[in-house]
């Protein structure tokens, strides 16, 4: 897969993409780069009939992603034309996050700040370990956030952790962050990988068809009422009943067995 940037990886094993920001030396801040690879990767593993979900971490043992790699604002940032560029790639990569049809986990370990604060809320599930530390230093930074952003935040934790999240820009522990609702889970370090490769391992056992039509329609339940596509998940729930995975898992509970799951 050529991604454009080593500071991405791309891999998959056992029905999971593995989406790895890649930039340890600097705790995976996102780079200008980065962002535009990762739209490539996220649609590569859509079109992907062997992965059945995708999981994004950081490499190394610090950082899920620390923000955005301030050192390019400079080049790539300062004048109009680079901060609309700029926006565009971050815009269009969050936008591919966010419309992945595919179950997504954010695997969180240490810092989640900024940028990758934003990249963990539009993945589907968030699972962090106790040593994880989350903030929005926007306000010591001066920077603006669109309202797509902020939108996202408030419907996860509500405007009060939110305007707090802002406010402060200060930092955040894994146990504040599973109070706030920003994750699902808070595991120990030592147990993060396993505990995420559990999850994403039964996701990609189940029916896929099931699992797609499930996401579309709690996406649409917290969606303006006039923006939900009902005639879309209506026809994907259709396709539930229309496909061999419905056969084959009404044969394999008959059976007293596990369903084998083609997607089809």
């Amino acid at each position: 897969m050529d991604i454009g940037t080593t500071k991405l990886i791309a891999r998959k094993e056992n029905g999971i993409g593995w989406l790895i920001f890649n930039q340890p030396e600097k705790h995976n801040a996102m780079s200008y780069e980065m962002w535009l690879g990762m739209p490539k990767v996220l649609a590569a593993f859509e079109a992907d009939p062997d992965v059945r979900v995708i999981v994004l971490t950081g490499a190394g043992e610090k950082a899920f992603v620390s923000g955005a790699d301030i050192s390019e604002f400079e080049s790539k940032r300062s004048a109009e034309k680079g901060i609309r560029l700029y926006d565009a790639a971050g815009s269009t990569a969050q936008s591919a996050l966010i419309n992945a049809t595919k179950p997504t986990i954010a695997m969180i370990r240490g810092i989640c700040i900024g940028g990758g604060l934003a990249i963990a809320l539009n993945t589907d599930i968030r699972i962090c370990s106790d040593n994880s530390v989350f903030a929005v230093p926007a306000a010591r930074l001066g920077l603006g956030y669109k309202y797509d952003g902020i939108k996202r935040l408030v419907d996860v934790v509500g405007p009060q952790f939110a305007k707090e999240i802002f406010f402060s820009a200060g930092k955040f522990t894994a146990e504040d962050a599973r109070i706030m609702g920003l994750v699902n889970r808070v595991v120990p370090l030592a147990e993060l990988e396993e505990r995420v490769l559990k999850l994403a391992s039964t996701i990609a056992s189940n029916a896929p068809l099931t699992v797609k039509a499930a996401k579309m329609a709690i996406n649409a339940a917290v969606t303006d009422p006039d923006k939900r596509p009902l005639t879309e998940i209506d026809a994907a729930i259709k396709a539930c009943f229309a496909s061999e995975d419905y056969i084959e898992g009404r044969r394999a509970f008959m059976e007293k067995r596990k369903p084998q799951f083609k997607g089809r």
